[in-house]
């Protein structure tokens, strides 16, 4: 198992809460990711409308994401279980859909600040309309790793390519 990503994991937590308190809170999230050195804010338009992202994050967000992953890694001096569950929320009106992408480790790693409900948030992604056949997202992200989710995101907005993550990558 490649532990890059479980340590971009484990610096973004440090990095986005200063080592002191973590966004309890998407809105929170959205909020301290544009200063954190690990955090990136994107912002596309997809030639979609509204309706369909929204269903396309209530469909796949649920179906793919709620899942626990186990990891394993050993190398000549240690061995390493790490458990991971992922929480997606979708909320959707009129006007917005969110999907909210949070994760809680189980097993094998230290909490190094308090843990909101659900889990620490990992990416949020905002869907607005723009016209009848277009649609902008705000896509709140670590910089770094966690790639296969942040694409699966990206094509579920679009609409190309639509699938699953291996969130284990």
């Amino acid at each position: 198992m490649n532990r890059y990503p479980l340590l971009m994991t484990a610096l973004s937590i440090l990095t986005l809460s200063g080592c002191v308190s973590h966004p309890q809170t998407a809105e929170e999230f959205r909020k301290v990711v544009p200063g954190a050195f690990s955090g990136k804010v994107e912002t596309f338009e997809v030639d979609r409308p509204f309706s369909q992202v929204a269903g396309t994050f209530q469909k796949m967000g649920p179906n793919c994401l709620s899942k626990t992953i186990k990891t394993t890694s050993q190398t000549n001096m240690s061995y390493q279980v790490i458990v991971t569950t992922y929480k997606p929320t979708v909320l959707v009106t009129g006007k917005k859909a969110e999907l909210h992408v949070q994760f809680h480790h189980e097993q094998g790693v230290i909490a190094v600040s308090k843990e909101p409900v659900g889990g620490y948030y990992l990416l949020v992604a905002d869907a607005q309309p723009v016209t009848a056949s277009k649609t902008r997202i705000d896509l709140y992200r670590p910089s770094m790793g966690h790639g296969v989710l942040i694409q699966a995101v990206k094509n579920w907005a679009t609409g190309e390519n639509v699938g699953c993550p291996d969130l284990t990558k």
